[in-house]
């Protein structure tokens, strides 16, 4: 996904200014990278236009064409971002400038689609191992995510990153034997839950037995 974003340049920093540009609906942020040649610069950007950038699809691996000042456009991801713990509403956001023919490395998030065979059929479970995965690719070729097909897992049966891999643009950066989706038989997690709760049984009755020892 691609979008667009308008900053302008700010010549000062400190909180003083930050709370100026917050109570007129801008909040500071700063781009980093070379590309260009040119170094960081500090800018402010309306709060809004960045949270609908987070709250797509691709989230923060949306790629952005960064306008400063109305001068020309860079590409750019959105690097880091803080939110206020109360109110949260955007505080401060940073960019770093992309090189649209180099690598990079980005998070994307894996999404599951269909039902598993091992649960309708067998009353297996699903279990969501590792819900995002580390991948190198051209910054115009980042996934918006990783779509996992589950309808053919039969219980005993998951999903590795290694399987994956068959007609994508990006590489596996994350160990592609990481187990992404499994499905479970059922009956494991009743006896863990039942060793549980023959444990907290013992322990109750040896308080008990203390307990009566003791008066």
């Amino acid at each position: 996904m691609e979008t667009t974003l308008n900053a302008e340049l700010r010549s000062e920093r400190g909180k003083n200014l930050a709370r100026r540009l917050r109570r007129g609906g801008r909040i500071p942020g700063v781009v980093y990278g070379e590309a260009g040649g040119s170094g960081a610069l500090a800018v402010s950007v309306e709060p809004e236009e960045v949270s609908r950038v987070l709250h797509s699809d691709a989230g923060a691996n949306t790629l952005i064409g960064l306008t400063v000042g109305g001068g020309d456009s860079s590409k750019v991801l959105i690097k880091d971002f803080q939110v206020d713990p109360v109110s949260h509403r955007l505080l401060h956001v940073d960019f770093y400038r992309v090189a649209m023919d180099k690598v990079i490395t980005v998070t994307v998030r894996i999404e599951l689609t269909g039902e598993a065979e091992g649960v309708k059929v067998q009353g297996g479970l699903i279990d969501f191992v590792q819900r995002e995965v580390a991948v190198a690719c051209l910054p115009s070729e980042i996934p918006e995510h990783i779509e996992v097909d589950v309808s053919s897992l039969a219980i005993g049966q998951g999903v590795r990153l290694k399987d994956l891999l068959e007609g994508v643009s990006w590489q596996p950066v994350s160990d592609p034997e990481t187990l992404i989706v499994h499905v479970i038989a059922p009956r494991l997690e009743a006896e863990e839950g039942e060793a549980e709760g023959e444990a907290e049984g013992e322990g109750e009755a040896e308080d008990e037995a203390a307990s009566k020892a003791e008066g």
